[in-house]
Parts: structure tokens; sequence; C-alpha cells
């Protein structure tokens, strides 16, 4: 039986939220989804039938192998389009996300296999995220936040954490994008923001910001 778009969703939001042991709480999910905790409760439970997370009453989830290649299937199908619209179809990839959140859901994998190979199989999207294979895997990035480098450090941004288009659109205004090298010249103590080089010019970009942007 097919999974519901519902299904689907949450799914996604346990990929995203997943720590490094696999665990989520459902306060945590409920906020992500915008969905009240005894919904949340119920839609995990039917996911503990499916044996796609553990679920015990006020723990935190633990998302098992099948729950995570079940989501990372569904995260392969958004990265894939978001990575189309980019290369194929001219899309700025701040315009991407929403388009990619209704592709998703299509349920032919030929289709998506064949936007694979015509994109010449990607391992990243446009927002350097890393887009899982046919089998759920994905390739393990050593990447760090920019709030976590220090002043002098000269870093490339290479992934953005979540593809907010309201970020992207942030750094269009400062032709920030990734591969962009960035030279850390100071980070105000109030509110850490930071002011960077960048092309010659200087930018101060927000914590909010510098939290959501991954280098090395």
């Amino acid at each position: 039986m097919r999974n519901t778009l519902t299904e689907e969703n949450y799914l996604k939001a346990l990929f995203h939220l997943a720590d490094s042991e696999y665990k989520v709480t459902v306060n945590d999910l409920s906020k992500f989804l915008n969905v009240k905790m005894p919904t949340v409760n119920n839609m995990m439970k039917k996911f503990a039938e499916k044996n796609w997370v553990i679920y015990e009453n006020y723990k935190p989830l633990i998302i098992s192998e099948k729950g995570m290649k079940e989501a990372a299937l569904i995260v392969r199908k958004h990265r894939l389009t978001e990575m189309f619209l980019v290369e194929k179809m001219n899309f700025g990839w701040e315009n991407v996300h929403e388009i990619a959140e209704q592709l998703e859901h299509v349920h032919s994998n030929m289709f998506f296999d064949k936007m694979d190979e015509i994109l010449n199989f990607p391992t990243l999207d446009p927002h350097g995220e890393p887009i899982p294979d046919k089998d759920g895997n994905i390739i393990a990035q050593d990447l760090k936040k920019l709030s976590d480098c220090k002043t002098g450090e000269t870093v490339t941004f290479k992934a953005v954490t979540f593809s907010d288009d309201s970020l992207l659109n942030y750094l269009n205004e400062r032709t920030i994008h990734l591969d962009s090298e960035l030279t850390i010249l100071r980070i105000e103590n109030f509110d850490q923001s930071m002011q960077v080089e960048h092309k010659g010019k200087t930018e101060i970009l927000s914590k909010n910001a510098t939290d959501k942007i991954l280098v090395w």
C-alpha cells in the first residue's frame, strides 16, 4: 500500500529533525509540522505499527532503519526535483522548494530515476544538501556552521541547513552563493552577528543566517 501524503510529510519531518542517534521528540515534531500533540501521538502510534519508529509515552521517538529509508526516499525525490528545476529549467535556487513539495508525492520511481539519469546522477541538490541514492543512503558531509567559526578564518560556503526562501533571498541580495569564499572579519559580542569579506566587499550576516550556513 502506498504511503499517504500526510505520512510522507511526517516522514520527511522526522528526517530533518533526527539527531545523531535518530531520536526526535514528539514536541519538536508537533512544532515543526504545526500540528497538535495528540494528533502527532496518534500518527506516531501508526508509524510504530509499521516499524518506522519506536514509540513510548513521554520518551523521544527513535526512528528505525526502515523508517529512515522511507524518509530518505521522499527527500531524494524532493532534492532531485529541486536540482532538475535549477539545472534544466533555469529556476533560481530560491524558487524551487514549493514546486518540489508538490512533486515529491509522485509515486513513480521510473519518473525520478529518469530525472536522476538526465542530471547525470548528482549527489548534492542546489542548496548543497546530499541527495539520497535509490537505496536511501546518504554521503556524509564534514561541514560546520558558519556561526561556529572564529574571527580570521577563511571558509567556503557549501550548503544551507534548510532551504528557506527568505534565507536564500537574503543571500542573493548579498551575492553569496554556494562555493563563495568568506573571510570572517569580526563577530559582535552583543548579537553574534558576523562581519565577513566576500569578493572584496564587506557584508554583515545575522546570527540566524550564520546558524543555517554550512562551510568547510
